[in-house]
């Protein structure tokens, strides 16, 4: 009963909070919880503990990232701007609101991470303040720590 319940005549008979024949699911929804506050971001259903997404654009631990939806790269473009490059409209708040995320300087958009990799990746291209390109890429691991990439 995977150390979840006691057998009984051959019948897992789970303890609280578990579920299954082998008592292997467990119904605790808190590795779901999104940063939100919502059971899998409101997208998707908490099942035996992990996130199943039924919004077919979301995805991740907690189906809080959308690689299509607009917004990802707009959203933390100030603070990847004040954090790598010291400008921007949050450089003076910007130890305060920006650390909220992982940072990684590269030397060329070829050193950015690249999608085959596990986490849901957002590559992005942004303008600032001296209306210049500037590129980064955002993911959220499985731990829920989010990491920007930024070409210096």
């Amino acid at each position: 009963c995977t150390g979840n319940g006691i057998c009984k005549c051959r019948v897992c008979e789970c303890f609280p909070n578990f579920t299954g024949s082998a008592c292997d699911c467990s119904l605790d929804t808190f590795p779901c919880m999104a940063a939100n506050g919502q059971v899998c971001n409101g997208r998707g259903t908490c099942e035996c503990g992990t996130c199943n997404c039924t919004d077919p654009k979301f995805q991740g631990p907690t189906c809080e990232m959308c690689q299509t939806c607009l917004g990802v790269c707009a959203e933390h473009k100030d603070c990847v701007q004040c954090r790598a490059f010291d400008k921007g409209e949050k450089k003076e708040t910007c130890s305060q609101e920006c650390m909220h995320f992982n940072m990684t300087r590269v030397e060329s958009r070829d050193k950015l991470p690249q999608p085959v990799q596990p986490d849901p990746l957002s590559h992005c291209k942004e303008k600032d303040v001296d209306d210049c390109w500037f590129y980064f890429t955002y993911s959220v691991n499985s731990n829920g720590e989010a990491n920007v990439h930024v070409v210096e």
